[in-house]
């Protein structure tokens, strides 16, 4: 069957760019989309796309976080003089086909976007009066047009090289915006409950679109902590469980990460969470268990698993464990018990963590979850692998100093024998991430401060040589906090 294919512009924010191409695969195969890529650099904020018809473009862009706009291309050049030719001979060819968009009754407004290079107001109107060849009748209306044009010149990416003229200049028409306005509609910042770890909004929702949630589908976080994870699943149509080994955290009873905030509110809970953004009735449940140890029936399958264990850093990796006491005090039936933890080594966790997804998740199911590592330390061979896990996707994501984490997206794509499952990982090799991280530091938090400590009173001297009355900064220091939590 011969299909006719159709150009487009997808214009994509440019952060998380590493994350860009697992997204897209992962939302074409969610929709069955066909799709061809004609943009060679997929680092650059935009690309040339061909898709069957405007239904497939709309498809992409009812999911995708990453993408600010898809246009239909009407031109695309490396020049001005080529990109008015071919938008020329665009309105010639389809005449019929876009008639509509420049009849009197139909309102219109042209935007212009410039990556790399700032246009003054003066600029910008001069770039829309060269496009005075299009025979457009119609009023102009910056608020609801019925037709929305951009204009975009690409000068490039480097900020400290900007060539002298633009690299590509394209034109299209407006056919849907992305789902960007979700990342300030689940922002941590209003969110009722969250703890020093919640997983931002963005990133949070590109794991949903990697893991493939559909409406309906039974997802589950076994870290889910104040479960970010959840409320991005359930946004999609999931429902949603969780579970965690922090007692404190599930139950809200631990300190509030907010520094504004002395205590937590009775009504903080995770549930709260969800039913906040209007998805209470896809929350299932949450359960205080140890990952090490699960507790779900063998006949329970997860269409997904979201998750991002501890790193040790500032959550501990914890697990149950047994262990032996010589002490002759009998615990009564009124007593309340405190289990005994022990660490729980990364390299066990994701061995754990594979296996569990290999038992666990249905056929063509998905694992998506974080690898921490030290940047120098990452090869190909401390990626966790499993025999019946594909690997699907891999991004990384720079953190503080040389330390990075990956987001690994798994597809599950045939059953475990009926032996034990743990004897089908593959041979890798995770590093601890706790001892690298501190280790790697050059100076001590003592050492630190002292030295910060030194550098103020410097300054201090400096400015009182100089015959500047400096107020004294602890007494500053208080009046500021209590103005804080007045």
């Amino acid at each position: 069957m011969t299909i006719n294919w159709k150009k487009y512009i997808l214009w994509f924010a440019q952060e998380h760019v590493d994350f860009r191409m697992g997204e897209f695969k992962s939302i074409a195969k969610l929709f069955d989309l066909r799709f061809q890529i004609l943009t060679e650099n997929t680092t650059n904020p935009y690309w040339v796309v061909e898709f069957p018809n405007d239904e497939s473009a709309l498809k992409f862009a009812s999911r995708s976080i990453a993408l600010r706009c898809v246009l239909e291309l009407w031109s695309h050049g490396n020049s001005l003089t080529d990109f008015h030719k071919q938008l020329q001979s665009y309105t010639k060819e389809n005449d019929k086909e876009i008639n509509n968009y420049f009849k009197k009754d139909c309102s219109f407004k042209i935007i212009v976007e410039t990556y790399n290079k700032h246009l003054k107001q003066a600029e910008k109107i001069q770039k829309i009066e060269s496009l005075d060849y299009l025979p457009i009748e119609g009023n102009v209306d910056l608020k609801t047009p019925q037709v929305e044009w951009w204009y975009i010149e690409f000068w490039g990416l480097d900020p400290t090289n900007v060539p002298e003229k633009p690299d590509d200049v394209l034109f299209g028409r407006l056919i849907s915006n992305g789902q960007r306005h979700l990342i300030k509609e689940l922002s941590l910042k209003n969110r009722k409950f969250i703890g020093n770890t919640s997983m931002d909004a963005q990133l949070s929702l590109l794991m949903a679109n990697q893991a493939l949630v559909r409406d309906g589908d039974l997802v589950l976080d076994p870290f889910v902590g104040t479960g970010s994870l959840l409320v991005s699943s359930a946004k999609f149509g999931g429902y949603v469980l969780g579970a965690d080994i922090d007692f404190m955290m599930l139950h809200a009873r631990n300190r509030p990460s907010r520094i504004t905030q002395k205590k937590r509110e009775k009504d903080e809970s995770i549930r709260e969470n969800l039913k906040q953004y209007g998805c209470a009735e896809r929350y299932l449940d949450v359960v205080v268990a140890d990952f090490s140890n699960p507790l779900w029936n063998k006949r329970v399958k997860f269409d997904c698993i979201i998750t991002d264990p501890p790193y040790g850093i500032r959550e501990a990796t914890e697990k149950v464990e047994m262990k032996q006491s010589n002490k002759s005090n009998v615990r009564t039936a009124d007593m309340p018990h405190y289990p005994s933890t022990s660490h729980y080594c990364l390299q066990q966790l994701y061995a754990d963590l594979l296996s569990f997804a290999a038992n666990y998740l249905k056929i063509g199911g998905r694992l998506v979850c974080w690898l921490p590592f030290h940047r120098e330390d990452y090869t190909e061979e401390i990626v966790p692998r499993h025999i019946n896990l594909k690997l699907m996707g891999n991004s990384e994501q720079l953190l503080c100093g040389q330390t990075s984490r990956r987001l690994l997206t798994y597809e599950k794509h045939s059953d475990p024998e009926l032996h034990d499952s743990n004897t089908q990982s593959g041979d890798f090799i995770v590093t601890e991430f706790r001892p690298r991280y501190f280790d790697n530091v050059t100076e001590s938090r003592t050492e630190r401060r002292l030295r910060k400590s030194e550098l103020r009173e410097q300054g201090r001297i400096e400015a009182m040589k100089r015959g500047k009355n400096l107020p004294d900064s602890r007494e500053l220091k208080i009046s500021l906090n209590k103005a804080r939590f007045k």
